[in-house]
Parts: C-alpha cells; structure tokens; sequence
C-alpha cells in the first residue's frame, strides 16, 4: 500500500518535521498567540503525533481524536490561545505534511498518484475531526469559564 508508505516516511522524519513545523508556527502571521504555549511543549505534542502518524491515520477511532484533540483545545483555551491561531496551527500542520511529500518526489505513476491521493483523502479526514473536537473542546473550556466567573460574581453579589 503506497499511503502506507508514505505515512512511514512521516513518522520517519518525524523529528525533523516538528522543528521545521514549530519554526513555521513561530513566524507565522496568523499563529502569534501560540507564544503563549511553551516551545517543548508544542514541539513534544507535534513529534509525538507524528512518529505514530499511521496509528492515528488507520487505527484510531474517532473517540480516540476526539478524547485527544478535545484536551488540546481545552488546554489552548486555557492558555489564552486564539481559537483562530489554534485553527491556524491544525491547517499549517497538514499543509506542512503534505508539502513534505511532494518535495519526495513520489509522483511517478498512476499507483503512486494513487496513494498519494488516498493519503490525501486519510489526511484531510483526519485533520477536520482534529480540528473540529479540538474547537469543542476550547468552546467547552471557554464556557465552563465564563459560567464560573458569572457564579463567582453573584456570590460576591449575594454576599455584600
């Protein structure tokens, strides 16, 4: 299987995709806000999903990104991060991906078209999930915050 191929050779180069990747999230326009979060731990979150890359592409179900890409989101929320910087990283993130493939030069026949084009379909499926349990897992996190500062401030209220 060609995308199987192809996702080895990421998770390969898994290092060396996180550094370029957190460079790219550093200098960014339209990430600034993930400053906020340290620099090992985004690097650490990045290269641990892609030296298992395959696992998460073929055999994690959806419960399992959603219990993953939730508590990110919770934790970007909590760290002050833009939910549109954070939507940002995800799509730089698959963008990143695949630009590395194609500097691979895998294009040579059809089957590899192939495979590169079920790679695709596997990438872009699982970076929407990503990318939508992760915003519900900020949204959550936002409104747990806001309901808390409300009861927070009508027992100060109740209490004068």
């Amino acid at each position: 299987m060609i995308a199987l191929r192809l996702v080895r050779l990421i998770e390969h180069h898994s290092d060396e995709l996180a550094a370029e990747l957190v460079a790219k999230l550093e200098t960014f326009s339209r990430t600034t806000e993930l400053r906020k979060v340290p620099v090992e731990e985004l690097r650490r979150h990045i290269q641990e999903i892609l030296q298992h890359f395959g696992e998460w592409l073929l055999t994690k179900t959806n419960d399992d990104i959603e219990q993953r890409y939730f508590e990110i989101g919770e934790r970007r929320a909590s760290q002050g991060v833009a939910l549109s910087d954070f939507s940002w990283a995800i799509v730089l993130t698959k963008d990143h991906l695949w630009e590395f493939l194609q500097r691979q030069g895998f294009m040579n026949s059809p089957v590899e078209l192939y495979g590169e084009m079920e790679l695709l379909r596997l990438l872009d499926q699982f970076f929407d999930r990503a990318l939508a349990f992760a915003t519900e897992g900020y949204e959550q996190y936002i409104q747990f915050r806001n309901d808390y500062e409300t009861r927070a401030r009508e027992t100060q209220k109740a209490t004068r």
